[in-house]
């Protein structure tokens, strides 16, 4: 009996280490923040799709957050305009992504948990392998994270818009916010 019971907490504990976590579209955004000289533009992008897996005990992190480029907005419509068909090429490549693979830090089954997530950032046409941080807090069947990182956009080969007299910056940081459900583990 005692050795039933010990395996039964065994499986519990390496259960409570996998997480699924589903996110809820209409609680979940990529704000995105473009600098020059004098001033700041802000926008957004719409999240189209999101799951991920976790696995504490190995590390391993399986699924992608996918965002719609098309929906990417700053409240300008000659701006917007301009970053689809110049830069973006949203027409061409019509989705954002992050496909994670691993995941290291100290995950809590409650509360806040720091890890850096890594994995590759497919966009405009091409994937680059990235380190994000995440700060995941867990409650209650519910998760919310954030994440703050740069996108190197010139470098990763997309047109710089600034004008004749107007220079932005070569990369746009991102702001992440995303919430959702957490499901049952995997059998």
């Amino acid at each position: 009996m005692c050795a039933i019971l010990l395996l039964a907490g065994v499986l519990c504990r390496l259960q409570a280490q996998q997480i699924h976590l589903h996110c809820e579209p209409a609680q979940s955004i990529a704000n995105w923040t473009l600098t020059d000289p004098l001033h700041s533009v802000k926008g957004d992008f719409k999240l189209k799709a999101c799951d991920m897996k976790y696995d504490a005990a190995s590390r391993k992190a399986d699924g992608e957050i996918v965002f719609d480029a098309t929906s990417g907005e700053s409240g300008n419509g000659t701006r917007d305009h301009k970053m689809h068909k110049e830069v973006l090429e949203s027409a061409k490549y019509p989705e954002i992504r992050f496909r994670a693979d691993r995941a290291d830090g100290a995950l809590n089954a409650q509360g806040i948990s720091m890890l850096e997530v890594h994995g590759m950032f497919a966009i405009h046409g091409a994937e680059h392998e990235m380190t994000i941080p995440v700060e995941l807090k867990m409650d209650a069947g519910h998760w919310t994270a954030t994440a703050k990182f740069a996108v190197p956009y010139v470098k990763w080969g997309m047109k710089n818009p600034s004008l004749l007299f107007i220079h932005v910056g070569d990369a746009v940081d991102i702001d992440f916010r995303g919430a959702g459900d957490i499901a049952a583990p995997d059998k």
